[in-house]
């Protein structure tokens, strides 16, 4: 049986910028030696999301554009007037989308489609380093 969880890092520009992750999840699959089970991909905090895309520059753009249609980023946010960091379009954001996403693991392999990438988004109005979490639990070889 394995459980276990690694974490990697990414530079983040914020601004709802969206990042492939799939080759990172994939070598921790690789490396932990996954055979049948679950990867949970999760980002801590509360103004980034997890999801699938396919991670190309016109199905990025339309989730941007969507994601700012949903919560506009000049739309009055009670967070703000709270905390004076403007970023209460973020977290909103953030807590549609969800912060992990679960993909199974079949023959040593993400079970992804062919177009279908995994992505985490920084919804937040400043550049960061973000980090994010892979729960591996399943079985091995």
């Amino acid at each position: 049986m394995i459980s276990t969880c690694r974490e990697f890092s990414l530079e983040s520009q914020g601004d709802s910028h969206v990042y492939d992750v799939t080759e990172q999840v994939r070598r921790i699959v690789e490396q932990e030696g996954l055979q049948e089970g679950l990867a949970t991909v999760f980002t801590p905090g509360a103004t980034a999301s997890v999801t699938t895309i396919e991670f190309e520059s016109g199905a990025v753009a339309d989730l941007r554009r969507a994601v700012e249609r949903l919560a506009p980023r000049r739309e009055h946010y009670r967070h703000d007037a709270r905390w004076g960091d403007g970023n209460g379009f973020s977290h909103v954001r953030a807590a549609l989308l969800g912060p992990s996403l679960a993909v199974p693991v079949s023959a040593g392999q993400l079970v992804l489609g062919t177009w279908q990438q995994i992505v985490v988004i920084d919804h937040d109005n400043r550049a960061r380093n973000r980090r994010v979490a892979v729960q591996l639990l399943g079985s091995g070889p």
